[in-house]
């Protein structure tokens, strides 16, 4: 069985994890769900100086200080970027990456890099106006579904994610990835795609092309960017379909 640190997307604490993670234990895996500095119940540790080398060490000091060995890092969305760096320093304690409707990340580039500029302009007043320059409230729906598809999110799934979102500390997406080293030639990467981004590696997107070529393996969930909300069981089947099918 495998040990799964579930790491969670922007404005996400470990909360939004918890049906896919109760599900995944019940198949007798280590489900693992935390909640990276500043946001969920860690929002008092919020402040301009979190950034996401702050992020990267929750995710490394997390497996090194619970001493987990043979862990499966599965990043949804944002947390593809500290999973990046994580992936490369964990060693032989890595045996698996999944990115979750995400990808691993370019040296020198960060979220804002892979963002239409209108959007990047509209997060930026958004954390000016309303999270004094240095935090990100979640934006409103109308603006996620411009760059994130909000598919199986119903009124209710969204007004969850309302009620329980965090702002962002904003140095999160505005840093850039520095120092992130492969992970060994052992360790089995893997992408889940939704929808869109099942779209973007069927078309043959150039800078995605890379995910289509060995070693990396694919699966595929039938909904929107959100799964662990909108899809939770269904999740919970592909990560276990993903360790039981191995390399």
């Amino acid at each position: 069985m495998a040990t799964f640190v579930l790491i969670p997307g922007a404005w996400l604490g470990a909360w939004a994890w918890e049906d896919t993670a109760r599900a995944l234990r019940e198949r007798g895996h280590a489900a693992l769900p935390i909640t990276l500095t500043g946001l969920g119940e860690r929002a008092d540790a919020a402040g301009p100086d979190v950034d996401l080398e702050t992020h990267i060490r929750d995710i490394t000091g997390f497996v090194v200080d619970q001493d987990l060995r043979d862990v499966t890092l599965v990043a949804h969305s944002y947390a593809a970027v500290p999973v990046t760096a994580a992936a490369g320093r964990l060693g032989s304690r890595l045996a698996r990456v999944i990115y979750l409707d995400s990808a691993p990340f370019a040296e020198g580039t960060g979220l804002l890099d892979v963002m239409p500029e209108e959007i990047v302009d509209q997060l930026r007043e958004l954390a000016a106006e309303d999270g004094d320059g240095w935090q990100l409230p979640l934006p409103p729906f109308d603006v996620i579904a411009a760059f994130s598809s909000l598919d199986g999110l119903d009124e209710e799934r969204r007004e969850l994610m309302r009620a329980r979102s965090t702002p962002q500390p904003f140095r999160t997406f505005e840093q850039r990835l520095t120092g992130a080293d492969e992970p060994g030639p052992d360790v089995d990467r893997v992408v889940v795609a939704c929808n869109d981004a099942k779209a973007l590696l069927d078309a043959g997107v150039p800078v995605l092309d890379f995910l289509n070529q060995p070693p990396w393996r694919h699966f595929h969930l039938p909904t929107g960017h959100w799964p662990m909300l909108s899809m939770p069981l269904e999740l919970a089947d592909t990560l276990d379909a993903v360790v039981s099918s191995g390399r």
